[in-house]
């Protein structure tokens, strides 16, 4: 029994190690949840002041993967000073993506870049380029994979991205804490230094599931430096595969239906 006992062991050992996963495996079963084909989520972010004061906006979020990279548009709809306004990423594959903003009242669409990316969103707390939070896209990130955490009593993945050294990016790095299960961010922040300047959160119980692909549908962004906070709710989802590229072509996302 002793001998047959070691030669058991002996054999486990001898047997090849699983792979361990990596921050690109955690990053790839994120973007599997995107379409694709087109896929339509009405939302509404309501942007909370120092004050207590709230603006609202509403409008709808159009997303697919095209050739394995991400395209994701707004266009808002509410209030009316803003409607009409719209904003569209598409992944390059390369380390900063293609984006673009087109504002009513300059009538006219700006390719994003710099600092203007980094800004606010219509006066929300996502800047323009966190606005792929919206479809947990953390797509085309190199990032180190952490010890794993429990957040609402399920098992997540920590992942953390660190921008190189003299890149002009927000931030010097990136926290996120992917579910196990639905390969959904319930968590990311974002350190200026030592320390995080702004902190999305998205409660377990918000995951919610489309065909295969899951999506929380209420987040919520806060700056801890300025006190203010932004939550996002996801109101509906839909297909519509009449509108081809459209909503993706720089030409013509921000041409209403």
């Amino acid at each position: 029994m002793k001998y047959g006992f070691l030669l058991a062991v002996g054999l486990l050992l001898s047997l090849p190690a699983q792979a361990a996963k990596d921050a690109h495996e955690v990053f790839a079963c994120m973007k599997a949840n995107i379409p694709q084909t087109l896929r339509i989520q009405e939302i509404q972010l309501d942007a909370t002041d120092r004050s207590g004061g709230v603006r609202s906006l509403r409008g709808k979020v159009y997303a697919k993967r095209e050739d394995g990279l991400v395209r994701v548009m707004l266009r808002v709809s509410e209030p009316a000073n803003v409607a009409g306004a719209a904003y569209l990423v598409r992944e390059t594959g390369q380390r900063e993506d293609d984006m673009y903003v087109f504002l009513p009242a300059v009538n006219r669409v700006r390719h994003v870049t710099g600092n203007f990316a980094n800004g606010a969103l219509l006066g929300t707390d996502f800047s323009y380029v966190e606005i792929k939070l919206v479809q947990n896209a953390f797509t085309g990130a190199a990032g180190s994979l952490e010890a794993p955490e429990k957040i609402d009593g399920r098992g997540t993945d920590v992942v953390t991205i660190k921008s190189p050294s003299g890149d002009k990016a927000a931030y010097s790095q990136v926290k996120i804490w992917v579910d196990q299960q639905t390969c959904v961010a319930l968590k990311a922040e974002f350190f200026n230094g030592g320390a995080p300047v702004k902190r999305l959160t998205a409660p377990a119980s918000s995951l919610k599931q489309t065909g295969k692909l899951w999506y929380a549908s209420a987040m919520e962004m806060r700056d801890l430096k300025e006190g203010t906070f932004t939550t996002l709710n996801i109101t509906g989802v839909s297909s519509d595969v009449k509108l081809g590229n459209k909503p993706f072509d720089p030409n013509s996302f921000h041409i209403g239906r």
